[in-house]
């Protein structure tokens, strides 16, 4: 097959973080994250410190800390008198330095050690190998990173491994039963020949863990975004919102008649969106993966 005539939207950065504030915009995707850390995780997290000084956490594709600060607030509330020990893992510069700047600006963080890291996962995991630690960790998240990874398994194995006897992981990805995961087994083949960005989803996570036999718990976080603006030819954020659902650059500008016109129609199947108060609401339903050791 011939060399697929899109950039993956991860090597346009500048592209990528336009896409990124987009979607903060127009979706509830970090609402609906919000609301399982705030609400469902601190049960989940009631017995990872238990008669501990230190616990030990890890971001793995962190961004700008905003959900970790979360993860790190609720657990403040959890264990007040308990120091944390935070291991962040992010290979961009500027997602880490945004990161920075929100720890400096954000109030009564001096009981928590940051840790910068700025590293792919697979880099962190081989320098980790290299430091020869006993080190365990009692909560380790991977959210929304595992697109980026050429082998989803062996990352969430090794970070597993990683995990105190009271430990958890938590994996949050995008529903296998989205509209988002239909529009990218459709598409990626056509769009995107990188292997920057793989088409995993949770059916896919699910299945690998199902045939090694790790029991997991499973939540569904309901995520829709507004993509209406995808149907107005030559709309800047429609055209911009394309990008990130596809996630190449420019698609409107690089694709045929014919594959624009088939991607608009499969963003608008009823198994993908549905019509409200005259928008059209997108499916990017999230699920949550919590794993023991």
């Amino acid at each position: 097959m011939a060399a697929a005539p899109f950039q993956n939207l991860i090597e346009d950065f500048s592209r990528y973080l336009q896409t990124f504030q987009l979607f903060l915009e127009c979706s509830t995707e970090q609402q609906c994250m919000r609301e399982f850390i705030q609400k469902t995780l601190p049960e989940i997290l009631s017995s990872i410190g238990t008669g501990q000084d230190t616990i030990n956490v890890m971001g793995v594709g962190s961004g700008t800390g905003v959900i970790d600060l979360d993860v790190l607030h609720q657990l403040r509330l959890l264990y007040p008198d308990t120091k944390v020990d935070n291991e962040v893992v992010e290979p961009s510069g500027d997602m880490l330095h945004r990161y920075k700047e929100l720890v400096s600006k954000t109030p009564d963080l001096d009981h928590i050690t940051f840790r910068f890291n700025e590293m792919t996962a697979s880099e962190f995991t081989e320098n980790w190998k290299k430091r020869n630690t006993d080190k365990k960790m009692d909560f380790i998240h991977l959210i929304q990173m595992l697109y980026f990874i050429k082998d989803p398994e062996a990352t969430v194995m090794f970070f597993r491994s990683l995990l105190n006897i009271h430990g958890k992981l938590l994996i949050i990805l995008i529903s296998g039963d989205s509209g988002w995961a239909r529009l990218s087994k459709t598409c990626h083949a056509e769009v995107c020949d990188s292997e920057q960005c793989q088409c995993i989803n949770s059916g896919d996570v699910q299945k690998f863990l199902d045939a090694i036999g790790i029991p997991y718990s499973k939540y569904t976080l309901p995520s829709q975004i507004d993509i209406s603006e995808c149907f107005s030819p030559g709309d800047e954020r429609g055209e911009l919102l394309l990008d990130g659902l596809i996630e190449v650059v420019d698609f409107s500008k690089k694709a045929s008649p014919k594959l624009r016109a088939e991607v608009l129609q499969l963003l608008k199947h009823p198994e993908c969106s549905r019509e409200e108060n005259g928008r059209i609401m997108f499916n990017i339903n999230l699920e949550a993966f919590i794993l023991d050791p």
